[in-house]
């Protein structure tokens, strides 16, 4: 699955000079916790969310540095500071270093960049323009979406050859190993030398298309 086949296409945005009090009351009144600024063609330009409107000199929580921290600051430094802290317009508080996905970026990237930059959210762009925003919930929904069909009922047999495999594809050894399947209920047979290797193996079964019930057999012997 890609972007485009989850990403949210009726996003609420603002514009460069939307005031700092239309976006907080927006943030709240739609319960979201950013939005994307664009400018008057659909380029986006930025985004405002809650942690660039929490540091405000309204509710006395500005940026206050430590006093051998201000000897380390350069006269550039405290004028972005100021301007976040009292700035009364989109274009002045808002990110700008932004990173973005195109429609057809698979949900594995996309995950891996909300991750890596522990960020809530991704703008999804074309040419520059906003088409898009996929969210951590919008990941959640294209995993339920992604679940595979299951097998014909009574299909044990492709369930089995299923289940070994994706056991093997687990990565953990299993020579000692053996699944079973009778009406879609698998038993999962034979010996491991951990716990965490009985877990890997029990989710494999679990997650194999067409397997209703998994009884685990399973023992761990001690190395």
């Amino acid at each position: 699955m890609r972007a485009k086949d989850i990403m949210t296409t009726g996003v609420i945005t603002v514009t460069p000079e939307t005031t700092i009090d239309a976006i907080a009351g927006l943030l709240l009144d739609r319960r979201i916790s950013a939005v994307p600024v664009v400018d008057p063609d659909g380029t986006l330009v930025g985004i405002v969310s809650e942690g660039d409107l929490i540091r405000r000199v309204e509710t006395g929580t500005e940026p206050r540095p430590s006093w051998w921290l201000e000897l380390l600051r350069t006269t550039e430094d405290r004028a972005l500071d100021y301007v976040r802290s009292h700035g009364r317009r989109a274009a002045e508080i808002m990110s700008t270093s932004l990173i973005t996905v195109a429609e057809d970026t698979e949900l594995r990237e996309i995950a891996r960049l909300l991750e890596d930059n522990r960020i809530k959210r991704v703008p999804v762009v074309r040419d520059g323009r906003l088409v898009g925003i996929v969210s951590r919930a919008d990941l959640l929904r294209g995993l339920i979406t992604a679940r595979p069909a299951a097998p014909p009922a009574g299909d044990d047999a492709q369930i089995r050859t299923e289940a070994l495999k994706r056991v093997h594809d687990s990565g953990i050894s299993d020579t000692l190993l053996n699944v079973t399947v009778a009406d879609g209920t698998a038993h999962l047979w034979g010996s491991v030398t951990t716990e965490a290797e009985r877990l890997a193996a029990r989710v494999a079964v679990e997650n194999t298309p067409g397997v209703g019930e998994l009884v685990d057999h399973l023992r761990v012997l001690r190395p």
